[in-house]
């Protein structure tokens, strides 16, 4: 289902070989700018927000992290299963017209939240970007934090649920379309110093629109966004910078990271594991030439390995895209594969065309920023592993860098909770407690009053 897969995108998506390997999927056109979707403040006090879904359906969210998948029922009223599995959770809701804007959550009663909304076009080296400041309702000072996209190709502004929750607790939001997706002009790219400038303009035009309401302003950055806050910070003077199940490595130190981590908890060996990182190395060396060179290496390291007991757990962030495709299959497909994942455009692409700075150190970028930073890793995060990420942000703050870590145990990538089905697969089942809390109060002054659930944080030096 295309939520799922949405939220699941690896850090860094290699847009080409997904398009080869993932079936067509349908998008929310049938919820997207329903007049349903929105923050709702129920009369116990509580927040629950509601926001597009995928197959005709609408997700909703409560600020402790809970959430589920809402299907629509023969007498009108709304079904909930539990976060993205498909198991009831015995929750309902009913929605008023869209003119009165109230909801029943689970027999509680509601009101849509209005907050003051500017939508707003602006520009980055001539591409036209299109955002969306909202404000709390209020004549106040408030911290607003920009939320800078992942490696996703879809809206930000039709999925990104933080636009709601921050400003429904006093925080404000500026959400845009990256270049590329959406409503925003130019090409969809991976090149994080274009991204970072694209971001630089994001917090100025918040700053111009906000105005006077300014009172701190700082970056929200997710998964790729992780690489792109921290440098659009070093380029423009920002409040705070928040990164969420980002890495401290390089886009290549991922993938190896990945192989090494998945191959040792699928309990196969040192030695085993070495030679997986070997295939991994040979299918890096093709994707960072653009899948211009190295595939004669790559097909004799696969075949080498190819009969091992092991080789069928081989995955990493992007190598498992290409191991089950021939040397002419990939020269043939990819440039074709891309086209077709960036909307079918008729020029001819290169998978180099994304930009992708797959050697980029991130290190010097941390060092360089002087804003206070919070970064939020998932103890069980696969897709970008964050035990190597975490013991490096720990050094920045030893040396007395203004650096936060805060680890959320039993998560994975996105920050979720998650169960193991009979298959073996991961479905999640919400984010942990205290995650969103964290998140605004940083925001606010940039200091955590915790605890925030179960996370284990650790302060820099003073």
């Amino acid at each position: 289902m295309f939520e799922a897969i949405l939220k699941r995108l690896p850090p860094l998506l290699a847009v080409a070989i997904a398009a080869m390997c993932l079936p067509p999927v349908a998008h929310a056109a049938d919820t997207v700018g329903d007049c349903r979707i929105g923050a709702y403040r129920l009369t116990d006090g509580s927040l629950v927000d509601i926001g597009a879904s995928d197959e005709d359906a609408l997700r909703w969210r409560r600020f402790d992290g809970t959430t589920g998948k809402l299907h629509k029922t023969t007498d009108g009223s709304w079904s909930s299963t539990l976060g993205f599995t498909d198991k009831p959770d015995g929750k309902t809701v009913t929605f008023s017209d869209c003119a009165k804007g109230n909801i029943s959550f689970n027999g509680i009663n509601g009101h849509r939240i209005a907050f003051d909304v500017t939508e707003t076009t602006f520009e980055d080296d001539g591409v036209k970007l299109v955002g969306r400041l909202l404000l709390p309702k209020s004549s106040g000072r408030t911290a607003i934090v920009v939320l800078i996209h992942g490696s996703e190709t879809d809206s930000a502004r039709d999925w990104q649920p933080l636009q709601r929750l921050l400003p429904a607790e006093g925080v404000g939001a500026f959400v845009y379309d990256k270049r590329g997706t959406g409503g925003s002009g130019g090409n969809y790219t991976q090149d994080f110093s274009l991204l970072a400038n694209d971001a630089v303009a994001a917090m100025q035009e918040a700053r111009r629109l906000a105005g006077a309401r300014v009172d701190r302003i700082g970056y929200f950055g997710g998964s790729e966004g992780g690489w792109v806050a921290p440098l659009a910070a070093t380029r423009a003077p920002v409040d705070f910078v928040i990164v969420a199940y980002g890495l401290a490595f390089s886009v290549i130190d991922e993938d190896q990271q990945e192989v090494a981590l998945e191959m040792r908890l699928k309990g196969h060996s040192p030695e085993e594991t070495a030679k997986a990182e070997e295939i991994a190395k040979a299918a890096e060396a093709v994707f960072e030439s653009g899948f211009t060179k190295g595939f004669e290496r790559f097909d004799a390291v696969r075949a080498k390995y190819h009969n091992e007991s092991w080789y069928k757990d081989l995955h990493g962030n992007y190598t498992y895209f290409i191991l089950p495709y021939s040397v002419a299959d990939l020269r043939e497909k990819a440039n074709a594969a891309l086209g077709a994942a960036l909307g079918g455009q008729s020029r001819t692409f290169n998978i180099s065309d994304l930009g992708t700075p797959w050697s980029y150190d991130p290190m010097p970028t941390l060092r360089a920023v002087k804003a206070p930073q919070l970064w939020i890793l998932g103890e069980d995060d696969l897709e970008a592993p964050s035990a190597p990420t975490a013991s490096r942000i720990k050094a920045l703050g030893a040396q007395g860098r203004p650096i936060i870590l805060a680890i959320f145990p039993h998560a994975e990538h996105g920050i979720y909770e998650f169960e193991t089905n009979p298959a073996g697969e991961r479905v999640d089942t919400r984010n942990p407690d205290g995650y969103f809390a964290m998140l605004r109060d940083f925001a606010r002054d940039g200091r955590l009053k915790g605890p925030y659930g179960a996370s284990m944080a650790t302060l820099p030096k003073p």
